[in-house]
């Protein structure tokens, strides 16, 4: 078991590109990992149940190897299943204190709140880990999302006790407005996964968090 993983949210939050290849999304995420990625989100919003499974298994074995949690996306049902590392709830995906109940005390849940401060508050309230916000620029994974501000950060580090995460089109020029604003952590899909080297890509985005 992980120790307290709610104290390790900072840094790179890997989230997986969609990759029906399992041992070629394996290899991607071991390089992440390598790189220092602090937590691994395994997202594929179009596998069917049987590869999601499979897929999720073998990241979950790969991050017990480099000691960083999983988190499953959308499905509580596949983090109970595999006892993952907690599960991050989209807007459509049940509420906060159900999954909770579920899941125990000693997982991490994550919960999107887009650019509703609203959203953030009840999260926190029914026992969410960590919110995320997003998406503060344009994303190729969701060319349709909704436009988060900068200073939604600002607001949310002011009125949130939780760990922010930003998501949406980060890279690593873009980033560091991001953390300055009150990230804790940056989502990151193709500036990681589409990088030349991915080690070295999940390297640079962890400097971005270190203070002079």
């Amino acid at each position: 078991m992980l120790k307290d993983l709610r104290n390790r949210l900072s840094g790179l939050y890997a989230v997986t590109p969609d990759d029906d290849d399992t041992g070629r999304l394996s290899a991607r995420v071991k390089a992440a990992l390598v790189g220092g990625a602090a937590l691994v989100q395994y997202r594929n919003k179009h596998a069917p149940a049987a590869l999601r499974r499979e897929q999720a298994g073998a990241l979950l074995a790969l991050c017990r190897q480099h000691h960083a949690p999983l988190i499953i996306n959308d499905h509580l049902d596949l983090a109970l299943e595999l006892d993952a590392d907690g599960v991050h709830l989209g807007g459509d995906d049940g509420s906060v204190s159900k999954a909770r109940a579920m899941l125990g005390p000693r997982k991490v849940i994550g919960a999107s709140c887009y650019n509703v401060m609203q959203k953030a508050l009840a999260a926190e309230r029914e026992g969410a880990d960590y919110i995320a916000f997003g998406s503060f620029f344009a994303s190729g994974s969701k060319p349709d999302a909704v436009h988060a501000p900068l200073d939604l950060l600002v607001e949310a580090k002011r009125r949130v006790s939780l760990p922010i995460v930003a998501i949406g089109g980060i890279t690593l020029a873009n980033a560091p407005q991001l953390i300055a604003a009150g990230a804790d952590m940056v989502a990151v899909i193709s500036a990681l996964f589409d990088a030349t080297d991915i080690t070295i890509a999940a390297q640079q985005f962890n400097f971005l968090f270190k203070k002079p």
